[in-house]
């Protein structure tokens, strides 16, 4: 009489097994899955955007992030300011550490308003750390974020600094839908 579990069906099982394993490590430790929700990153993302967040690696400077906003809601915003930064804005212009620095992915939405209400409009109003949030830098263990629509992103500027423990992990791949598969810079 034939066991159950002969020898071909075990490894059918073991096969099974270490595929639901694999699957779960990896969602667990490495990938997500995400559903950008809301308006904050056009032009960069578009509302129902689907994205892979990859949970290791260090975060960089103008990376996209989700993060734990509440216990509720997860945003997805860029990296502005790392620990340590002096953060300001002046004229359109991002200043870290006192150096202007470019920000090519505000280009679209640049043109866009400036189209709307003329070249002295700007997309971001004048700021500084001090200013905005009490602060002279980036405190330790923290990340200054921003949505890529400023005219309407609920991002640092209202919420104040992040715990780089609330992080997820950084996003720049978009697979869904297939029109708008692309690397994010």
């Amino acid at each position: 009489m034939k066991t159950l579990l002969n020898s071909e069906n075990f490894e059918w099982v073991k096969s099974a097994l270490i595929a639901i394993v694999a699957v779960l490590v990896i969602r667990l430790f490495i990938f997500v899955p995400i559903i950008v929700d809301g308006e904050s990153m056009e032009s960069t993302l578009d509302n129902g955007d689907r994205m892979i967040v990859t949970k290791v690696g260090k975060i960089q400077r103008f990376d996209i992030v989700v993060f734990h906003a509440n216990e509720k809601e997860d945003y997805i915003k860029r990296v502005i300011g790392l620990p340590g930064d002096k953060i300001e804005y002046k004229d359109d212009t991002l200043y870290i550490n006192g150096k202007a620095y470019e920000e090519p992915y505000l280009d679209k939405n640049k043109q866009q308003l400036r189209q709307l209400f003329g070249n002295g409009a700007l997309l971001t109003e004048n700021f500084t750390l001090k200013g905005l949030l009490g602060l002279e830098r980036v405190p330790k263990d923290t990340l200054f974020v921003l949505g890529d629509n400023r005219r309407n992103s609920k991002d640092s500027r209202y919420i104040g600094v992040i715990k780089t423990s609330k992080v997820v992990g950084a996003s720049n791949i978009v697979y869904w839908p297939i029109k708008n598969i692309h690397l994010v810079d």
